[in-house]
């Protein structure tokens, strides 16, 4: 099972990167997720186990996520739940003037039932993609409110949006 999700937002990479990363705070900012909790915090990441919900359909895994900064990448890997063994890939790329976000997942289904195509259907479209549209629709709009209500001084003082001075003491003006 391969799926791809896509949206464009008008938020820095940086600040797309700390939302994503924080997924602790992703049940008071995604309406769908449940809860979420850091059952341990590893050098290079940390696992979780997270739970969200496809309609009227609860759904829970835990997985191990990495962060990779200096590429704009973050990355999980399930270890248990339906979609036990899935690589989920977040790739955010600057684009004309916010971040394009991609999310990749895949899963080697196992097992007799589970290898059919209707259960890839079922696992990757019905509820892995549409909780993943899900996700991005609402970090759009979270990021985008968060990003239109920052003063324009802010802005160009701190690139990463959060209202800390600049650590070089720039004012960000030439």
């Amino acid at each position: 099972m391969h799926t791809e999700n896509e949206i464009w937002m008008r938020v820095p990479p940086e600040r797309v990167f700390e939302l994503v990363a924080e997924i602790s705070r992703w049940p008071v900012l995604l309406p769908h997720y449940r809860w979420v909790r850091v059952l341990e915090e590893r050098a290079g990441g940390r696992v979780a186990e997270m739970a969200a919900r496809r309609g009227l359909f609860p759904v829970k895994w835990t997985s191990v996520q990495r962060l990779f900064p200096e590429n704009g990448r973050i990355c999980y890997h399930h270890i248990s739940g339906i979609t036990r063994g899935m690589d989920v890939e977040w790739r955010l790329t600057p684009r004309d003037g916010g971040t394009q976000v991609v999310i990749v997942h895949d899963l080697a289904l196992a097992g007799r039932l589970l290898r059919t195509e209707l259960a890839g259907w079922i696992i990757g479209h019905l509820f892995v993609e549409a909780i993943a549209g899900r996700t991005l629709h609402h970090l759009k709009e979270f990021g985008e409110k968060e990003a239109a209500a920052t003063p324009q001084a802010e802005k160009k003082g701190n690139p990463n949006l959060r209202g800390q001075p600049d650590p070089g003491g720039s004012t960000g003006e030439s």
